[in-house]
């Protein structure tokens, strides 16, 4: 019999059982017998049975699907959490279906509702905090939600703490000598991220008796160009920052650019440090001085908790990653 051709009712017929014991076999191998499990198995193997996402599906009462919204598709940090979700994903027979919203909060509530209309197993989103709408569409969804890298409490998540990164960027240039530090972060109203990690730089400096006032933090793309134009407003002030902190990597490299532009020295006139950790931020010139964010983790952590809770395995629970500093190049004492 031709393996293209085998269908759940050969599997019944070979074995000698009825189509919905294969089924069963199939999603809930448990509430069957030993012997009743290792007859349908071997019946499956003679035959080359091998059932589709259609049958699983059908089987299960699943659709064997996890959907995951990501604020952009543009920045590498989501593109490698989204590829660590894929992989531990597929390893448990599951699709990933990705959306993204671009910072937009309407939009993310369009995708939320599109994924669940397309009767996703499990959501995984980015953040905490949201529309209450988007709120709303989860507080009545039957599908699991894992939050990564901020959550709501009581929720189930794979977080980072933001604003301890920002501290440790911010003590990390002040141990160094710089006092007036500017800060340069993405859009804080819809990005709690964002708005941690600059809470995060301002309590670092008031342990130090400092304070960040409005002209040193700017907000801007979170792009390297949107680096360059946070750093060339923060150079137009009278008395320029010694030392800047990017919000997020592509930032930070953003301001080495417009400061070598301007023909300056990465630390020797101007210090960059940062938060995420992209691959290539270790082999620009110079090398940037960032706070690692385990990308990879949270994402295969993620899939691995959502599978664990559609599976009756785990409950609602955040797990906190650690963070770590990275000295590069791109810090220095400041001149004297």
């Amino acid at each position: 019999m031709s393996r293209n051709r085998v269908r759940l009712a050969d599997v019944a017929r070979h074995a000698g059982v009825s189509p919905a014991t294969v089924s069963r076999a199939i999603s809930q191998p448990d509430l069957l017998s030993p012997e009743t499990l290792v007859r349908v198995r071997r019946a499956a193997e003679t035959l080359g049975y091998r059932p589709d996402a259609a049958a699983r599906a059908l089987a299960s009462g699943r659709s064997m699907t996890v959907g995951a919204v990501m604020p952009t598709l543009e920045n590498a940090i989501f593109s490698k959490a989204l590829q660590a979700m894929h992989r531990t994903l597929a390893a448990e027979g599951y699709q990933l279906l990705v959306a993204s919203h671009d910072y937009n909060p309407s939009a993310e509530v369009e995708a939320i509702r599109t994924l669940l209309a397309r009767g996703v197993d499990g959501l995984i989103l980015v953040g905490a905090a949201r529309a209450p709408e988007a709120t709303a569409l989860l507080a009545v969804a039957a599908a699991p939600v894992v939050f990564t890298w901020c959550a709501p409490p009581g929720a189930a998540g794979v977080v980072v703490d933001n604003a301890l990164a920002g501290a440790m960027a911010a003590r990390h240039l002040i141990e160094l000598g710089h006092r007036r530090i500017g800060v340069i972060t993405g859009s804080v109203r819809f990005n709690d991220r964002q708005r941690a990690r600059l809470a995060g730089v301002r309590a670092g400096l008031a342990e130090a008796g400092l304070s960040l006032p409005a002209s040193l933090a700017c907000e801007q793309a979170t792009s390297v160009a949107g680096g360059r134009m946070g750093c060339a407003s923060l150079f137009e002030l009278a008395e320029p920052p010694t030392a800047i902190i990017g919000g997020i990597d592509l930032v930070a490299i953003g301001c080495i650019v417009e400061a070598q532009a301007r023909g300056l020295s990465v630390p020797g006139d101007l210090s960059v440090a940062s938060i995420d950790d992209l691959d290539m931020s270790a082999h620009i010139a110079p090398s940037l001085t960032t706070v690692h964010i385990p990308t990879t983790r949270i994402g295969a952590d993620a899939a691995s908790k959502i599978v664990a809770m559609l599976r009756g395995e785990a409950g609602p629970s955040i797990d906190c990653l650690p963070i770590e500093l990275i000295i590069r190049r791109s810090s220095g004492r400041i001149a004297p």
